[in-house]
C-alpha cells in the first residue's frame, strides 16, 4: 500500500493533468471572447459608417433613440463553465496533495520550495474561485491555471514529476502548432471561398472548384481560423514562457538566443501581430487570412529546415 508521500505525489499530479485539460476549456473561451470582441467592434464601425452615409447622425454626435439597435442577448460562455468546474475539481486534489503532504512529513506543508509553491498556488485557485461567486472573471481563467502548471511543475519537485516536464512542454508545443495548422487550413479555404464568390458575383460560368459549395462562407471561415489562432497562440505562449524556465534550469540561463529559441519567439511575434491587426485594426478579408498563412509558414520552417539544417542545445535539432 503506497504511503501517505506517494499518494500526496499522485494525487498533484492528478490535479495538474485536471488543471490542463481546464487550461484549454479556458483557451478555448478566451478565443471566443476575442472573436465576439472583434466582431462587435466591426459591427460597431459598419453601423456609424452607415449612418455617417445617410445622414441620419445628430449634430451632438449620437443617434436618436429609434435609430438605437437592440441590446444584444447575454452571451453563454460554455467553455468557461467547463473550465471552472474542471478548476474546482482540480483545486480538490491538490487540496488533498497538501494536507497529505503535511501529515507524511509531519509539519506545515510549505517547509521548501516545492511545497511552497504546492500550498501558494492552492491558495491562489482559491481565491479565484471564491471570487469568481461573487464576480465574473472567468476570463482571468488561462492565466490562474497556466500559473499553477508552471510554478508547481517547474519548482524543485521529485524526481518523478521532473522526469515528465520535457514531455509536457514539448506536448504543448505541438499542440500549438495542431491549431496553428487548422487555423491555416481555414486561412487557405478562406481565399478559395473569397475568390469564388467574387466571381459568382461576376456572374462567371464556373465560379470555382465544386466542393466549396459544401464549405461554410468566407466570414465564417475567417471567424473559425482565427478562433484557432488565439488558441494556439495561447499554448504556443505557455511554451515560450515555461522553455524560459526550464532552461534555466537545463543550461543556467532563461536565454540565450539559440536558433530554436529565437523561431519560437519570431513564430509568437508573428501570430502577436495577426491577432492584434485583425482584433483592433480590423485587417478582415484576404489580408487576415495572408497573415495566417505567413504564420503557418514559419511554423513549417521552425520544425523542418531549423531542425533539420541547424544545429542547438535541443536535443532534436539535427539529422542525427
Amino acid at each position: 500500500m503506497p504511503d501517505l508521500d506517494s499518494l500526496s505525489i499522485l494525487c498533484i499530479w492528478t490535479a495538474i493533468s485536471i488543471y490542463a485539460l481546464a487550461f484549454i476549456a479556458y483557451a478555448f473561451d478566451l478565443a471566443r471572447r476575442s472573436e465576439a470582441t472583434a466582431d462587435a467592434r466591426l459591427e460597431k464601425e459598419l453601423a456609424l459608417h452607415a449612418i455617417a452615409g445617410s445622414g441620419a447622425a445628430a449634430a451632438n454626435g449620437y443617434v436618436s433613440g429609434e435609430t438605437e439597435a437592440e441590446p444584444a442577448a447575454k452571451p453563454r460562455y460554455v467553455m468557461a463553465r467547463i473550465g471552472t468546474v474542471l478548476t474546482g475539481l482540480a483545486f480538490l486534489f491538490q487540496l488533498a496533495a497538501t494536507i497529505m503532504r503535511g501529515i507524511a512529513a509531519e509539519r506545515v506543508p510549505w517547509a521548501n520550495l516545492y511545497e511552497f509553491a504546492m500550498t501558494g498556488t492552492l491558495l491562489v485557485v482559491f481565491v479565484y474561485l471564491l471570487v469568481n461567486t461573487r464576480v465574473d472573471v472567468r476570463f482571468l481563467g488561462t492565466f490562474i491555471t497556466g500559473l499553477v502548471i508552471v510554478y508547481v511543475i517547474v519548482s524543485p519537485l521529485a524526481d518523478a514529476l521532473k522526469s515528465y516536464w520535457l514531455v509536457i512542454h514539448v506536448f504543448v508545443a505541438s499542440l500549438g502548432t495542431a491549431f496553428f495548422a487548422l487555423a491555416c487550413g481555414l486561412s487557405v479555404l478562406q481565399l478559395l471561398q473569397t475568390r469564388r464568390q467574387r466571381r459568382i458575383v461576376e456572374g462567371a460560368e464556373k465560379p470555382g472548384l465544386a466542393f466549396m459549395r459544401t464549405v461554410p462562407n468566407a466570414d465564417r471561415l475567417e471567424g473559425m481560423a482565427f478562433r484557432f489562432a488565439i488558441v494556439g497562440f495561447i499554448f504556443w505562449t505557455f511554451t515560450l514562457i515555461a522553455g524560459a524556465i526550464w532552461a534555466q534550469d537545463a543550461w543556467g540561463r532563461y536565454w540565450g538566443f539559440d536558433v530554436k529559441e529565437t523561431w519560437t519567439f519570431i513564430i509568437w511575434v508573428l501570430y502577436a501581430g495577426y491577432i492584434h491587426a485583425r482584433a483592433t485594426r480590423g485587417w478582415r478579408g484576404t489580408p487576415s487570412a495572408w497573415l495566417s498563412i505567413v504564420g503557418f509558414t514559419a511554423v513549417i520552417f521552425n520544425f523542418t529546415v531549423v531542425n533539420v539544417f541547424f544545429n542547438g542545445l535541443h536535443a532534436y535539432s539535427g539529422l542525427s
